[in-house]
């Protein structure tokens, strides 16, 4: 069973970066380098949908060093075996995808593994147990990213980061508008997506906003 521990809610909270799922992986590294400069980013999970391993494979040898060269994690979605492969530095896997335990054999011990649960506490409690290196719950918001399979409600995030010591993303639909809510619950990390790649100013603009955002909803946690 995950490792059960008293933790005090919004004690920290980082951004959790998601690609869109199609990019032309040369001049989308300069949107992620500005993105990783311009303030704190965690991780960088690369989630292309309907492409061939070629150009995943292109996109993550493109992608993965401007993530790697600014100590920020590398992740995968999806794919086990390529993450592998091509040297990233874990993968995300969904319920209807890789196992955890193929996902894990893949990657290896030292890998990050994350796993999808949706809005069950059951799934989380699960994939803890099997040793995820953390689990994501969403979506907490309407998003047009993704047909999303579940819709918590932020006292899932209270109840898990009160209890365990597992790290929890929160995922779906979040903007700077909208995170404090969700960071003052407890998430430990906020995966966003078109708030940071479709903000008018730039993705830059937008790593500002969302860590002053974060920092505002922590001091008044």
């Amino acid at each position: 069973m995950a490792k059960a521990a008293k933790k005090e809610p919004a004690t920290d909270c980082r951004l959790y970066l998601v690609t869109p799922q199609r990019l032309d992986p040369k001049p989308f590294a300069t949107d992620l380098a500005r993105a990783l400069d311009a303030g704190d980013v965690a991780c960088v999970q690369l989630r292309l949908k309907d492409v061939s391993d070629d150009e995943i494979r292109r996109a993550c040898d493109v992608l993965r060093p401007v993530a790697q060269d600014r100590d920020v994690a590398f992740i995968l979605n999806d794919r086990p075996d390529l993450a592998a492969a091509t040297g990233c530095d874990g993968v995300h896997v969904g319920q209807d995808d890789s196992t955890y335990e193929d996902a894990r054999l893949a990657v290896g011990a030292d890998a990050i593994v994350g796993v999808t649960c949706h809005d069950s506490r059951h799934l989380a409690m699960d994939a803890g147990e099997a040793g995820a290196d953390y689990v994501a719950f969403g979506a907490f918001f309407p998003t047009t990213t993704k047909d999303a399979k579940g819709h918590p409600e932020p006292d899932i995030l209270e109840w898990w980061s009160g209890v365990f010591t597992l790290p929890c993303v929160a995922i779906g639909g979040i903007t700077p508008d909208n995170c404090g809510t969700l960071v003052k619950a407890g998430a430990d990390f906020l995966a966003v997506l078109s708030a940071v790649w479709q903000h008018p100013d730039g993705p830059a603009a937008a790593v500002q906003l969302f860590n002053a955002k974060i920092a505002e909803a922590k001091a008044t946690a």
